[in-house]
């Protein structure tokens, strides 16, 4: 039986492999769709955003994570040239600029103040956050290194709501500077 990732051993967890493989046979198949310069029905968001169950003997995560983030930044690309092709470079990066954007209003606010407090329990530690947002501000004001793919992949500790930001908002905003970053890389 062929696999399309490696597969995790009997006692450790990985992706549900039926989920990932039904993904992926529509993801191919709305891609491939997508030659002929039409759109292909599956946007990045929706990569971006899927989520597979765990469960013993699935599908190695970080394999499947990896494929993810190629199908993403092949799906950005193949807008991006279609959207080039009908309205020229300049119109891209004017579109990409505007939606950065939409991202300085959290930047310049003040350390701390950046996301509301998590409504209740714990949250993302408000000053992991604030240094990856910091970050932010040094790849759009000075040419920084930032990447989408170490936004993509960001792990922040836990910390008691006093000293947190809500995740739900957090992880929003981050996901549209995926979208910014991946834009122009």
């Amino acid at each position: 039986m062929s696999t399309l990732f490696p597969v995790v051993g009997r006692m450790s967890t990985g992706y549900d492999r039926e989920q990932v493989e039904e993904f992926f046979t529509r993801a191919r198949q709305a891609y491939e769709a997508g030659r002929s310069g039409s759109d292909t029905g599956l946007h990045e968001t929706e990569v971006r955003q899927v989520a597979f169950d765990l469960v013993r003997a699935g599908y190695a995560t970080g394999s499947v994570d990896s494929a993810l983030d190629r199908l993403e930044a092949a799906l950005v690309q193949r807008r991006r040239d279609a959207f080039v092709a009908a309205h020229g470079q300049q119109a891209w990066m004017d579109r990409i600029a505007e939606r950065a954007t939409t991202l300085y209003p959290r930047l310049v606010r003040p350390a701390g103040e950046r996301f509301a407090a998590p409504e209740r329990g714990r949250g993302y530690d408000r000053d992991a956050v604030d240094g990856l947002m910091d970050r932010l501000v040094a790849y759009f004001d000075a040419d920084g290194d930032l990447t989408a793919a170490e936004l993509r992949t960001v792990t922040f500790p836990s910390a008691r709501r006093d000293k947190a930001y809500a995740e739900g908002v957090v992880d929003a905003y981050l996901d549209r500077a995926v979208e910014v970053l991946l834009a122009v890389e």
